[in-house]
C-alpha cells in the first residue's frame, strides 16, 4: 500500500461529496432519498462513475434482496403467523413477566435474520400490545428489549440487515481496485456472521433478563394499555365518554356551516361522523355541509355532549338509530400509529394530507415527545416517532397502513388475513433458506425464489407485494451505492486509509484499528444512518486493512455488524418506532442504549478475532 498516495482532483470532489451528504444528513432539511439522488447526479456530472454503471446500483444484488425480504416478510404476514407466536408466547409465558419478555425478545431477534429490522418491528408493534393488554405489562418494558433483540438478530444472517446485505456487493467492487498480488475478497456465505449474530442476541436477552426491571424502571409506568380500551385514551389523551347521535333543528346555528367549523366551535364534543340526505359518513371530510336533519355521531362526556346540544339547539340521543353499524366495535374504533422515519406523511399536516377526505381517517390527537397535542391537530406538522391517535373503520385502517406512511400499534381487526395458507408459506420459506445455502445460487436468486412460490401458491397478491415494499429505503440505498465505488475507484479511501496509517504509533496492535473502526462507523451511522455509513466507511476499513497487513474482509464485516449499532437515537428506524409507543425520552435511549452500544462494539471485534 503506497502511503504516499498524493491527493488528485478526483479524490476532492468524492470526498467533498461524501462531507456534502453527512452535512445534508446532519441537518434534515432534505429528505435522505431525495440527498441520496442528488449525490448520484452529481457522480454523473463530475463523470466519478461511468454513465453506463451509474444506475446500476437499481440492480444490485444488494438492493433486489431487501426488495425480496420486504415481500417476505409481508407473506408471512398475511398468513396469521404472527397471531399464533402471540398465543403461543402467552401460553408459554404462564404470566410471568422475565420468561415473556424473554420468549418475545427471541423469538423476535430471530426472525429478523431473514427480515427487514423495520418491517419485523412493524409486525411486532401489534404483537407487543396484545401481549401487553393481556397481561397488563407496561409497552415500555417489552419494547426496548424487543427492539434491541431486533436490531442483534439482524447480524444472525447475510440477509438480515441492510448493511450485511450491502457487504458482499461491496467486497466484490472492492476486487476492482485492489493492489496487485492482494488476494481477491471472497463474498461470504449466507450464515458467515452467525457466531457473532449468536453472541450479540444472546448479550441482549440476558441485559434485560437479569437487569431489564433496574435499567427500564424510569418508564415503567408510561403506556400501560388495558386492551386499548375507553379507560386508556381517557386517562392518555383525555379522550373519553360514550357515543351519541345529535340532529341539527331549524333553529341551529350549525345549519350551512362546514363540519370543520361545527368542530373548532367552543366546547365541542369529538365529532366523528355526519349523517346528510341519507348519506352516512365516517370521519367525512372537513368542507362537508350541515343542514336541517344533519345527524352528526359525536363523542364525549354526558353533560358535555348535553350542555353543547343545548346551546347550539341540537336534539340529542343515546340510541344510535343512524350509527349503530357505522360505530360497531367490529368495523370501527379508536388506534394509535406511529410515524416511521420513512413515512411521506413528514412535515405535513392532517389538512394537506386529507386524512377524512382522501383516506376515511379522522385524527383526534398526536403523542409527541410525552405531550399531547389536542387542539388544532389537524393543523400540526407531522414528525417522525409522533404517535397517531386515530378513529376508522378497521378497514380503512388495514387499507392505508399498506403505504407504510403508519406503523399500527394498536392490535384491531384485520382484514385478507390467510391462515390457510400458512403451511405452504412456511414450507416456500423453508425451501428459500435451503436455496440461499446453496454457495452457487446468489443470496438474491433465493430469496426472488420465495417470492415468486409465494405469489404462484396466493399467499400474496401482486398489488400486496408492491405494497410491502420501502421504496425509499431501496432508492436510499441504490443511489448511495456508487458513492462507495467512487470512494475506491477515485484512490479516495485509499488516500484517507495510508495518511490515518502514517498518523499512528508504529506497532500498533490490529484489534486496536478494528476497535477504531467500529466506533468511527457507529459514529457515522447516528449521522448519514447505517446504508449511509456501510457505502462511505468499507471501502475505508478494506483500504485500511490492507495498508496495516490485516484482512481486509474481518474489517469489512466490522462496518457492516457496526453500522446498525445505534440504540441511543431515532435515527435507527427501529427505536424511532418505538420511541412514541412506549413514551421513551432521549435520556432514556442514551441511559438505556449507550452502555448496549459499547457492549456490542466490545463483541464484534472479539468474535471477529475469534473467527477470522
Amino acid at each position: 500500500m503506497d502511503t504516499g498516495l498524493s491527493l488528485t482532483t478526483d479524490m476532492k470532489i468524492v470526498l467533498g461529496l461524501v462531507s456534502l451528504t453527512m452535512l445534508l444528513f446532519v441537518f434534515q432539511r432534505v429528505r435522505a432519498d431525495l440527498v441520496a439522488l442528488v449525490v448520484l447526479v452529481l457522480l454523473g456530472l463530475t463523470g466519478q462513475v461511468a454513465p453506463e454503471d451509474l444506475f446500476n446500483g437499481f440492480s444490485s444484488n444488494a438492493v433486489i434482496s431487501v426488495i425480496a425480504t420486504m415481500i417476505l416478510g409481508m407473506g408471512l404476514d398475511r398468513t396469521g403467523a404472527l397471531n399464533r407466536l402471540a398465543a403461543w408466547l402467552l401460553r408459554r409465558a404462564h404470566g410471568i413477566e422475565r420468561r415473556l419478555l424473554l420468549l418475545t425478545s427471541s423469538i423476535a431477534g430471530l426472525n429478523s435474520s431473514f427480515m427487514q429490522n423495520p418491517s419485523v418491528m412493524a409486525l411486532y408493534l401489534p404483537v407487543a400490545s396484545r401481549l401487553s393488554a393481556r397481561t397488563g405489562l407496561p409497552l415500555s418494558r417489552m419494547l426496548m428489549p424487543l427492539a434491541v433483540a431486533i436490531v442483534m438478530g439482524g447480524s444472525l444472517t447475510m440477509v438480515g440487515n441492510s448493511p450485511l446485505i450491502l457487504l458482499n456487493d461491496l467486497l466484490v467492487a472492492a476486487n476492482a481496485n485492489l493492489p496487485s498480488g492482494v488476494a481477491t475478497l471472497e463474498p461470504l456465505n449466507m450464515f458467515a456472521p452467525l457466531p457473532i449474530g449468536l453472541a450479540l442476541l444472546a448479550f441482549g436477552l440476558a441485559y434485560f433478563h437479569f437487569f431489564g426491571a433496574r435499567v427500564m424502571r424510569e418508564g415503567k409506568d408510561a403506556s400501560v394499555t388495558p386492551g386499548r380500551t375507553q379507560s386508556y385514551f381517557a386517562r392518555t389523551y383525555g379522550i373519553e365518554g360514550d357515543v351519541y347521535e345529535l340532529t341539527v333543528t331549524a333553529e341551529s346555528p350549525l345549519v350551512g356551516m362546514t363540519f370543520g367549523e361545527a368542530e373548532s366551535l367552543h366546547d365541542a364534543p369529538v365529532m366523528l361522523a355526519l349523517k346528510a340526505e341519507d348519506d352516512a359518513k365516517l370521519a367525512p371530510a372537513a368542507d362537508s355541509r350541515i343542514w336541517v336533519g344533519s345527524v352528526i355521531g359525536v363523542m364525549g362526556p354526558r353533560q358535555q355532549v348535553a350542555d353543547f346540544a343545548q346551546n347550539q339547539f341540537l336534539r340529542m340521543s343515546g340510541r344510535l338509530r343512524h350509527f349503530g353499524d357505522l360505530f360497531n366495535p367490529s368495523r370501527a374504533g379508536i388506534s394509535e400509529a406511529v410515524i416511521p422515519p420513512t413515512s411521506s406523511f413528514i412535515g405535513k399536516t392532517a389538512n394537506e394530507l386529507q386524512l377524512r377526505r382522501q383516506k376515511g381517517i379522522r385524527l383526534l390527537a398526536i403523542n409527541r415527545d410525552k405531550e399531547v397535542l389536542t387542539e388544532n391537530v389537524r393543523d400540526v406538522p407531522l414528525r417522525a416517532g409522533d404517535m397517531l391517535v386515530l378513529h376508522s373503520f378497521w378497514q380503512a385502517l388495514a387499507e392505508n397502513s399498506k403505504e407504510r406512511d403508519f406503523v399500527v400499534v394498536t392490535d384491531y381487526p384485520k382484514g385478507e388475513q390467510r391462515p390457510h395458507k400458512f403451511k405452504i408459506a412456511m414450507a416456500i420459506f423453508a425451501v428459500t433458506v435451503l436455496i440461499a445455502l446453496s454457495s452457487r445460487i446468489p443470496t438474491s436468486i433465493a430469496l426472488m425464489t420465495g417470492v415468486a412460490g409465494m405469489l404462484v401458491c396466493g399467499v400474496l397478491k401482486m398489488d400486496e407485494a408492491y405494497a410491502a415494499i420501502n421504496w425509499k429505503t431501496v432508492f436510499l440505498m441504490a443511489c448511495l451505492i456508487p458513492l462507495g465505488w467512487a470512494m475506491d475507484a477515485s484512490g479516495a479511501a485509499a488516500w484517507v486509509a495510508g495518511h490515518t496509517i502514517d498518523q499512528l504509533p508504529t506497532g500498533l496492535p490490529v484489534w486496536v484499528l478494528e476497535l477504531a473502526v467500529a466506533l468511527l462507523t457507529t459514529a457515522f451511522s447516528l449521522v448519514i444512518s447505517h446504508v449511509g455509513a456501510t457505502i462511505v466507511v468499507v471501502p475505508l476499513a478494506i483500504n485500511l486493512a490492507l495498508a496495516a497487513g490485516a484482512d481486509p474482509t474481518a474489517f469489512a464485516l466490522i462496518v457492516a455488524l457496526s453500522a446498525s449499532n445505534n440504540f441511543m437515537t431515532q435515527s435507527n428506524p427501529v427505536m424511532s418506532m418505538v420511541t412514541g409507543p412506549a413514551g421513551y425520552t432521549a435520556r432514556d435511549l442514551w441511559r438505556v442504549g449507550l452502555p448496549l452500544s459499547l457492549a456490542y462494539t466490545l463483541i464484534v471485534v472479539l468474535m471477529v478475532n475469534l473467527l477470522f
